[in-house]
This record gives structure tokens, sequence and C-alpha cells, in this order.
């Protein structure tokens, strides 16, 4: 079967929010990078991290999935999801041979 991508995009409750978030917001983004770096290390997010926007930074994801709903799903459980709103599109990703 083969794989879908999608682009992950983090967009975040406020366009400062990378340079004034409170002690609780950045717990809940320390808990986010924790919960994607152990989808990357099983295979499942080829990148992700903050876009340094000077209107506004953004997180960006590119993740590797079986449907459309294990993606869904990855976002429900984000604990950042809610602090900050995702979009995402399909993506035709060129990626290496595994």
């Amino acid at each position: 079967m083969q794989k879908l991508h999608y682009a992950l995009y983090l967009n975040p409750p406020r366009p400062t929010f990378m340079q004034d978030m409170t002690d609780d917001e950045r717990k809940i983004m320390q808990q986010h990078i924790v919960y994607w770096t152990d989808y990357m290390n099983k295979g499942m997010v080829i990148a992700f991290g903050p876009v340094l926007d000077p209107q506004g930074g953004y997180g960006l994801g590119i993740i590797e999935v079986e449907n459309e709903q294990q993606m869904k799903d990855m976002i429900a459980n984000d604990p950042a999801n809610g602090l900050n709103k995702y979009e995402y599109y399909l993506m035709k990703a060129v990626t290496p041979k595994k």
C-alpha cells in the first residue's frame, strides 16, 4: 500500500506567540515537541518545526500515513491542538527510497 503524505500547518493563537508564550503555553508546546518526536522516531514524520515567518511564525510538519483518518487522529491527540489550530493538505511528496 502506498503511503499518503500531508503538510500540516499549526497556526498559533496570535502572531507574537513564539516570542510571548506564557509558561503554561510553553509547557504545552514542549509536550507537543515530545509528541511529534515520537512519531518521527517511528518513521511517520519526515520533518516538523517552527517557521520563522516575519509576519508571524507557525508550525509546519510533513507526515507519512496509511490513510487520512490516521492523520486526523494524530492531530486530535496532539497536546497543542486547541491552543493552536491545524490546517492540513494532501501532499504529493517526493521522498528518498527506503
